[in-house]
């Protein structure tokens, strides 16, 4: 086998290894699975989700209840994914659309975009640094102090002062600790 092939089929078995990372995410939340989610970030793993900021396993502990309490059923879409390799650090951009029926009868929908920083250590992907971005919403499903929350992760554009295009990925320090409620 040639090396250009080794290299391509690494390439590739790196990529569909970080698209597992993302579809476990979306099931971790789906199905309230911790441990899958523990799976999804590393230990040092940070997630700015507007309303939250911290490692991954805050997270699942800071969404579980809200999740729990505002939702009788709900989906997390995960759909268009991009992914730059630069070694073993991967920049990702990944679509998602997410629909909650309310305890109420409510149906609940938005979308937007994961922004992620995975890394590869000890041989396995997983999430550095990820921003959620909310870019819709339907109508009156969402707070305003919550849009204004979601607003503050990233730079939202449709050019390159978009956050997606930031390298590396950071989560700003002061924003590290940041807990909110829906």
């Amino acid at each position: 086998m040639s090396a250009s092939l080794e290299i391509t089929i690494s390439e590739l078995h790196d990529k569909q290894a970080i698209r597992e990372v993302i579809d476990r995410f979306a099931r971790a939340l789906d199905r309230q699975d911790r441990a899958l989610m523990l799976e999804c970030f590393h230990p040092d793993g940070l997630d700015d989700h507007g309303l939250f900021v911290g490692r991954g396993a805050e997270f699942f502990d800071w969404t579980y209840p809200s999740h729990l309490h505002l939702f009788r059923t709900h989906q997390h879409i995960m759909t268009n994914h991009t992914c730059a390799l630069e070694g073993d650090t991967a920049h990702c951009e990944t679509y998602w659309a997410f629909a909650g029926m309310a305890e109420g009868g409510g149906l609940a929908q938005f979308g937007g975009r994961y922004v992620d920083r995975m890394e590869k250590r000890d041989g396995e992907w997983r999430i550095a640094a990820r921003k959620l971005l909310v870019e819709w919403w339907a109508e009156g499903t969402m707070a305003p102090e919550v849009i204004e929350a979601y607003a503050a992760v990233g730079t939202i554009a449709r050019d390159r002062s978009d956050c997606s295009y930031d390298r590396p990925l950071t989560i700003a320090p002061a924003r590290v600790g940041l807990r909110g409620g829906f």
